[in-house]
């Protein structure tokens, strides 16, 4: 039996954190937490409990990946750094997926709309020939805009939360080269709302 990587999956871009291990014989075990704010009060805490439970330590990690947006803006920019840096320092793949394309992994099939709740009126909107495939691109609607463009024959998926077990899995398959781990912001900090924008990937 070949054996996948040990891989681990981080998510902070919503009001959860949720970890995720994939281990080498192809299960996972997954810990999640709702939690407004404080993500980073808590993840190393949470990470070392679900690794002790799984009696793996951080030099077993193969892969790390993370959840890139579009999110929270503090959510993400913990969650990257947080990555970034257990990826230096074990000098293992570091993996960002979008955060989307991992909302749409909790599909048993396709194609798939996922639609997230932005505020302001706004959607985070993406179509999906079938999970973990790669969509049209994320795109910022108006709620309205967003319902009336979901196709009659796609499954519709309304969370911001990614199927951090499913997300696991995947990454331990993943090119780690097509997936870079930069943030994919919509919206800086403090900007104003943006009409039907197109997410910009950018380095942060």
């Amino acid at each position: 039996m070949t054996l996948s990587p040990l891989t681990l999956a981080i998510d902070t871009a919503a009001s959860r954190l949720q970890l995720a291990l994939a281990l080498p014989d192809g299960s996972t075990d997954v810990l999640v937490e709702d939690i407004a704010k404080g993500h980073a009060e808590i993840l190393f805490d949470r990470l070392a409990a679900l690794l002790a439970r799984n009696s793996v330590a951080y030099p077993d990690l193969e892969r790390v990946a993370i959840t890139t947006g579009p999110g929270s803006f503090t959510g993400l920019r913990i969650g990257l750094a947080a990555a970034r840096g257990l990826g230096l320092a074990r000098r293992i793949p570091v993996l960002g997926i979008p955060s989307l394309l991992a909302v749409s992994l909790g599909a048993a099939a396709g194609p798939v709309a996922v639609l997230v709740d932005a505020r302001r009126g706004e959607a985070y909107f993406e179509i999906f020939p079938a999970p973990g495939t790669v969509g049209e691109g994320p795109r910022l609607l108006p709620m309205d805009s967003a319902r009336a463009a979901l196709p009659a024959d796609a499954a519709l998926i309304e969370s911001p939360f990614a199927a951090i077990g499913a997300m696991a899995l995947f990454a331990a398959q993943a090119d780690p080269l097509a997936f870079p781990p930069h943030a994919a912001y919509i919206r800086d900090a403090d900007a104003k709302p943006q009409d039907a924008a197109r997410i910009p990937r950018r380095a942060s």
